[in-house]
């Protein structure tokens, strides 16, 4: 059962970039249909956003299709830029827009702490929803190979703390219908409610050496108190955890630490790839050195306040195009 409510048109300025940055988004107003969806589920209605590209004819091939992940107490309206803050992951809109994506960003469902987020797999955090998140997304993955032609070899899973999370778990249970996954600020749980990974997929993982909500050297995961909501390996540890089981090699194919752009930036980036096959199977981690639980951006900066609470930003690369060069090559069928 499915319900539909337009919403305006996402308009999106975007300014040229530096060159250094390698992005190639053009100076230019670019529009994007964002339609709010709802499908029933075992617990009850769910809803989530849908971004389709206002170029995109009827007649247009079968198309990629991006699920964002909102982090715990955010929304999918926040995630794509609709609360008027700072959003990274709302870049995704003008790359649908360039590239011809869809976009779907679902609610996570309310835990007992009244706070929207999803079903990850720590055992050991007591606020999670007990939703079937993965049945969730799996439904959202189905209606949209019907209803906007996506391609059921190209989808792909990105999110965002507490979504980073689900994102890993998505990955482990519905890894036979990806393409690959992306996750920012988040690590694989230490005491998991869910079976190990069996299928292999190429993974892109980001995070900051110095976040202070998830540890990038493993423990507990913490948000303005010293109470635990769960503990988590280390992020290498999840690199490795995907590597190995890619059948990929301990020694890097590569290691670059890109141009830093900000001389007022105090993070750095280095990104290490392993597996030098962009249609194959491949492994990357971007390591923000000094950097907090936040996506790495090149336009979308949060007020100081909130860096404050959650730790620097990397500004030297914008996570979403980072994200999508990842992903174009890779095909579930290719695997």
């Amino acid at each position: 059962m499915l319900t539909r409510k337009s919403t305006t048109s996402k308009l999106i300025k975007l300014s040229k970039l530096s060159l250094f940055a390698s992005v190639c988004i053009s100076q230019a107003t670019l529009a994007t249909t964002i339609t709010s969806e709802t499908i029933s589920r075992p617990e009850g209605q769910r809803h989530y956003l849908i971004a389709v590209p206002d170029q995109l004819q009827p007649s247009t091939g079968k198309r990629p299709l991006i699920i964002l992940l909102h982090g715990h107490m955010g929304s999918a309206a926040q995630l794509l830029g609709q609360n008027r803050s700072a959003a990274p992951m709302s870049v995704w809109l003008n790359i649908a827009d360039r590239e011809g994506l869809i976009i779907a960003a679902p609610d996570g469902a309310r835990g007992s702490d009244g706070k929207q987020g999803w079903n990850d797999c720590r055992a050991d955090e007591s606020k999670n929803t007990k939703t079937d998140d993965v049945g969730l997304i799996r439904a959202i993955m189905t209606r949209e190979i019907n209803e906007h032609n996506v391609d059921p070899n190209r989808i792909y899973v990105m999110g965002m703390s507490n979504g980073a999370m689900m994102t890993f778990r998505i990955a482990s249970e519905l890894g036979d219908k990806l393409a690959g996954f992306a996750t920012v600020s988040g690590s694989m749980a230490s005491t998991s409610d869910c079976p190990a990974p069996k299928v292999p997929l190429s993974a892109l993982i980001i995070s900051g050496t110095s976040d202070p909500l998830v540890p990038y050297d493993g423990g507990n995961v913490h948000f303005m108190s010293n109470k635990s909501l769960g503990g988590v390996i280390s992020v290498e540890q999840s690199v490795s955890v995907w590597r190995k089981l890619d059948g990929l090699t301990a020694t890097p194919t590569s290691v670059t630490t890109l141009p830093h752009i900000n001389p007022n930036d105090p993070t750095s980036a280095i990104k290490t790839m392993w597996g030098n096959n962009p249609k194959g199977l491949q492994v990357e981690l971007l390591r923000i050195n000094n950097g907090g639980h936040m996506e790495p951006s090149l336009t979308q900066h949060p007020r100081r306040f909130y860096t404050m609470i959650v730790g620097k930003q990397n500004e030297d690369v914008e996570a979403a195009e980072e994200a999508w060069n990842f992903f174009k090559d890779k095909y579930a069928g290719l695997k």
